[in-house]
């Protein structure tokens, strides 16, 4: 596998790359002629395709639901995070619930399609340095969700885990949004398996990984404090990931 994890990684940043650069200007298109509907549209049909593209890498993604996600209400996917493929997926299985994220300043520019669509969809960039900045756009963002029912994702860990098992949620972002947004519902996602993609680092990339991601049962954001609430979004993502991964301490 070691020997082989090389050509198939080089094989599938190409095909990776070339969807990047192909639905760029398909993103342009859509916003700019035929409006925000048609612009989401393309971007479910882009990650579409880069989640595809794992199978270049003998890899794939399942995705458990067992519980009815919410309709006509705001949505917040609060999940832990282990790579960059763990957002492409999110478009392909929430299809009916487009995501929103909450994304670091610094992708908003430089990365095509992914940054074209973090500024012009209803994403929010946030700078880690700014806190004022970051508290006021995520509010701002808990607003537009709770007004418009839509669905946002965020990761509370702050950065990407590199075990199984996610670091400490920290609250504040979520907490805002909560507070913004008081019909949403809470949707624990589990992601577990994706860190072993960039195990050894972006090249060579991991292969055979089966990722799964599970969605699980809804909290109602005011159905009880807000202490008790992220206790305990944070546990059913961590039991669920050590129920997985019983041999990696948390």
């Amino acid at each position: 596998m070691k020997l082989i994890s090389y050509p198939l990684s080089v094989i599938h940043y190409l095909v990776f790359g070339l969807l990047l650069l192909i639905f760029h200007p398909i993103q342009w298109v859509c916003f700019n002629v035929f409006g925000k509907k048609a612009h989401r549209a393309s971007v479910v049909a882009l990650n579409i395709g880069l989640t595809w593209s794992l199978f270049f890498l003998f890899s794939r993604v399942q995705f458990i639901n067992k519980h009815n996600i919410p309709k006509d209400a705001p949505i917040i996917i609060v999940s832990n995070h282990q790579s960059t493929y763990d957002i492409p997926p999110m478009y392909r299985y929430f299809l009916k619930n487009f995501p929103n994220f909450v994304s670091k300043k610094e992708l908003g520019k430089g990365i095509p399609s992914v940054s074209y669509n973090l500024r012009h969809g209803d994403n929010v960039l946030i700078d880690r340095k700014d806190r004022r900045q970051a508290i006021n756009t995520l509010m701002k963002f808990g607003q537009n969700i709770e007004e418009n029912n839509l669905t946002a994702v965020i990761f509370p860990e702050g950065t990407r885990s590199k075990i199984a098992i996610p670091k400490p949620f920290r609250e504040s972002g979520l907490k805002m949004m909560v507070k913004k947004a008081p019909s949403s519902y809470i949707i624990p996602l589990s992601i577990n398996n994706s860190w072993r993609l960039v195990r050894k680092g972006a090249f060579p990339l991991g292969v055979g990984i089966k990722v799964t991601m599970e969605a699980h049962e809804p909290i109602k954001s005011d159905s009880m404090p807000f202490d008790a609430l992220l206790e305990r979004t944070e546990g059913t993502i961590k039991n669920a990931l050590q129920q997985l991964n019983p041999d990696v301490n948390s």
